[in-house]
């Protein structure tokens, strides 16, 4: 395993560097200062559209496809040092890019399941910024960690389907520039094999009978940046049977293509946090004094310093092993180690956050540095995409494997 970047990665990680310096970190205050005179909390800031704008004219768009039809074409070992440089400002750099999740797990969906009319209708536009979109999974009456639980019911009439559920934490939903929903039900709920009794179908967020009821806090905030995360109602929405995602039955198995290179994604984005982080910390501990030395000098403040450096490296190697596995031998020959890195990051980086709000001190929970999100999206993540417990479960049950 060789994990030194290419030409390209190394051509596009200088790119994507210089892009954050001149253009995303000056922008996150502007940005903050914008979204206080909108008048709705979820319209996007003007800056970012400017982003978007010089995103698009440097190149550096849509470059998590690997499909090069869609997308940059690139492997997901050359994707993923690129997802870790957005992580370092979470709430602006992804969607510059068009790379901000749901979307870039529905538009990888659309591209690998959806027909040529699915992905006229609504890749396009996704593809070119135009429109967001949600994925709606989870619900609040079941334990949505076992896909198996869910009961919104999609149910075939004649040439259209009928949906009818609940959903909740449908992240992007209250952006009004969300135009789709990817929604998971069951098609036969009474099914032998309850993972062949799940289905996705397209919702169109104007349909008659979808309401968005609400925006759902995470740790008190509201995720503008990422269209917040809402409740949503689908009460006998009618959609046409061609808005059906592969075949009936085949949700599931959809569904675990989909989030696969997300938790790629997701992790080394992660790590850019937790880079971030350790950044700001270092920068904290030259500046403050206490007790007669700085925070700098402190062995308790050097401790956490080194500490975070070097889970940062494990955290960075174990996910550059996922993804090359995953371009090697697909993922289910990655199958533990995407779990692996699932489980650990998260955990890593969630500590390695809070070690800095405790340098940082009163300013570590404030709005005035990023850390207090930094900590609520690490701490989200570690239920996001299967919680850590169902990861272990299934880890531990292919290392039992091997000793039956």
């Amino acid at each position: 395993m060789d994990f030194s970047y290419d030409a390209r990665t190394e051509e596009l990680r200088a790119r994507l560097l210089a892009f954050m310096d001149e253009h995303v970190y000056p922008a996150e205050a502007v940005a903050e200062e914008q979204r206080a005179a909108l008048a709705s909390p979820w319209d996007e800031p003007p800056v970012v559209a400017e982003l978007k704008a010089e995103a698009k004219r440097q190149g550096l768009w849509n470059l998590f496809l690997p499909d090069e039809e869609y997308g940059a074409g690139l492997t997901n070992l050359q994707y993923a040092p690129l997802a870790e440089i957005t992580g370092r400002s979470p709430q602006l750099a992804p969607t510059a890019l068009n790379c901000a999740a749901p979307d870039t797990g529905n538009m990888e969906l659309l591209a690998q399941f959806g027909d040529e009319a699915q992905r006229k209708q609504w890749l396009e536009p996704l593809l070119a910024g135009e429109v967001r979109s949600a994925f709606a999974m989870t619900e609040p009456e079941v334990a949505s960690s076992d896909a198996t639980n869910i009961e919104t019911r999609i149910r075939r009439d004649g040439d259209s389907y009928v949906i009818d559920g609940r959903k909740w934490y449908i992240s992007g939903a209250m952006n009004p520039d969300c135009k789709v929903f990817i929604v998971m039900g069951k098609t036969d709920p009474e099914g032998a094999d309850p993972r062949r009794q799940q289905s996705m179908v397209l919702v169109p967020r104007d349909a008659p009978g979808v309401e968005v009821r609400r925006a759902m806090r995470v740790y008190g905030y509201e995720d503008h940046y990422h269209g917040g995360h809402a409740e949503v109602v689908f009460e006998d929405v009618r959609v046409p049977a061609a808005n059906l995602i592969g075949e009936e039955g085949g949700g599931f198995a959809i569904a675990q293509a989909r989030l696969g290179p997300g938790r790629i994604h997701h992790c080394m984005r992660l790590i850019g946090m937790a880079e971030r982080a350790v950044e700001l910390t270092c920068r904290r501990a030259v500046s403050r004094t206490a007790f007669g030395k700085s925070l700098a000098q402190q062995g308790v403040v050097q401790n956490w310093i080194a500490d975070a450096r070097v889970t940062i490296e494990q955290l960075r190697l174990l996910v550059l092993k996922t993804a090359w596995l995953m371009d090697t031998v697909g993922n289910k020959g990655a199958h533990t180690e995407i779990q692996a890195i699932k489980i650990a990051t998260p955990r890593a980086v969630v500590d390695i956050v809070d070690k800095a709000v405790q340098a940082h001190g009163a300013g570590g929970v404030s709005q005035d540095f990023p850390l207090a999100e930094l900590w609520a999206a690490a701490r989200t993540l570690r239920l996001a995409d299967g919680p850590d417990e169902v990861h272990q479960r299934s880890l531990a049950r292919r290392e039992l494997k091997k000793y039956l």
